[in-house]
């Protein structure tokens, strides 16, 4: 897509063009995105064509606009559209791949340490579901180099090698969850390659963040959610599987018409099927009734970013400058810092719409609590680390409550941190803003939750 002069402002002007209310700031883009006021009239348009004849459209028209979408969806991550369909979310995408493998006794699924929570546990599944089946974990402390991360998986793949394992698939990210950062998936991508590994990429947070050029990276199983960053509905991702692997998507989950059983090599399905269509695309066609209008109002979200906005590149560099610029107006409030890495190489961490931030506590094992000093209410704050998930809840339900916003907090490495979401409809001023009722809520939650009446840590 080229880029035009965008017909409103990036900032507050742009909160005109979103549903939000009036009196609510969205710093957690990341986790459930949005859309725009006409996407969603858009969608509500095509849900309404939908009850009125639903036979024609959920048939008929559904089709044509799916495969528009497909087309669109396409044309943004630069891949045919036979190479690429709609589904859920990222997380059914990497179910999709992992249960779809046919795995031999010692078989290695290789994992990293900041794997998304879901797709941990999905891999746990998988492993009870296959006798013989291991998994090996790329272990590395954030913030790191790139190279650090991907040596660390060479030799952990080295390691299971030489212990008899066959690494099969590597699953990672593109942009980490928790913390919010950049991750090598390039050069992870070709570390498979090299290794006879396939890539399998939960990209959930990367169409719309960053550019992507499909084509050129070349995974071997790649899904994004286009509901996150692309301003697309909730749920709708893109998945996309090269035609040298679709023949090892064998099915979708749940099974559905698409599926063709090795015994007959034949499709039943009950709507027709169009003259240009092949096996995989077939596949992802009709996963049972379902409402997938999300999928097709993608074009309609594309138009937006490029009519509103002024394109893809012009969103990009707005949401990393705001990030980076957001990130350190919070983190200099605080009297902490942003996690980034500091080497001879430039940080690249960073390179992505989200800003991590150290909160002001200083966690306490058990065996300092004793010696520790309590009676300090300045911070950082002491904080025994069998209370920071509840002091971590509160603060996220502090902000909800009293300031009408929203920011993730977690524990990482034995630190308290929260990420921050740039936005189109964001500026400078939300993050000053943040970093004032993010002080308070952090001193507020932090006394409510450890002060006893007399003002002494308590450590029960």
């Amino acid at each position: 897509m080229g880029s035009v002069e965008t017909a409103t402002p990036f900032g507050k002007p742009m909160r005109e063009h979103f549903l939000f209310d009036p009196d609510f700031v969205n710093l957690n883009h990341g986790s459930f995105g949005t859309m725009p006021k006409q996407v969603r009239d858009q969608q509500r348009h095509l849900r309404d064509r939908m009850e009125a004849r639903p036979d024609e459209y959920i048939r008929y028209d559904a089709y044509d606009l799916l495969d528009k979408a497909r087309e669109a969806a396409a044309s943004v991550v630069n891949v045919p559209s036979s190479e690429l369909v709609f589904i859920h979310n990222a997380t059914t995408g990497v179910n999709t791949v992992l249960r779809n493998l046919v795995y031999e006794p010692n078989d290695a699924i290789i994992w990293f340490d900041t794997i998304y929570g879901a797709c941990n546990k999905t891999i746990l599944s998988v492993l009870e579901t296959n006798p013989g089946l291991k998994a090996c974990k790329v272990d590395y402390e954030l913030p790191c180099s790139f190279e650090k991360i991907v040596q660390n998986f060479r030799d952990v793949v080295k390691d299971a090698r030489s212990k008899g394992l066959k690494p099969k698939v590597a699953v990672f990210d593109t942009i980490v969850s928790v913390p919010g950062v950049r991750f090598p998936f390039e050069l992870l991508t070709v570390a498979c390659r090299e290794e006879g590994i396939y890539s399998c990429l939960d990209a959930a947070h990367a169409i719309g963040q960053i550019p992507l050029d499909l084509s050129k990276l070349d995974a071997d199983f790649f899904v994004s959610n286009s509901h996150k960053w692309f301003y697309a509905p909730r749920p709708s991702a893109i998945f996309h599987v090269p035609c040298r692997n679709q023949h090892l998507i064998r099915t979708t989950y749940p099974t559905s018409h698409g599926f063709e059983p090795l015994t007959t090599n034949t499709i039943s399905s009950p709507f027709d099927l169009p003259a240009n269509s092949n096996p995989f695309t077939t596949l992802f066609r009709f996963i049972a009734t379902d409402d997938n209008t999300p999928y097709h109002v993608f074009p309609n979200a594309a138009s937006f970013r490029q009519d509103v906005c002024g394109g893809e590149e012009q969103i990009f560099t707005y949401l990393k400058t705001l990030a980076r610029k957001g990130g350190d107006i919070v983190a200099s409030s605080l009297g902490t810092e942003v996690m980034e890495h500091h080497g001879p190489e430039p940080d690249r961490l960073r390179d992505c719409a989200f800003a991590n931030i150290k909160l002001p506590f200083s966690l306490l094992s058990p065996s300092s609590q004793t010696t520790t000093s309590t009676t300090s209410q300045t911070p950082p704050f002491p904080l025994p680390t069998s209370k920071a998930t509840f002091l971590s809840r509160k603060i996220e339900k502090l902000l909800l409550t009293d300031h009408k916003t929203f920011l993730p907090v977690y524990e990482y490495k034995g630190n308290l941190w929260t990420r921050i979401s740039a936005q189109i409809y964001l500026d400078e001023e939300d993050f000053v803003w943040a970093a004032k009722v993010l002080k308070e809520t952090c001193e507020l939650a932090w006394k409510e939750t450890c002060l006893d009446a007399v003002g002494d840590l308590s450590i029960s």
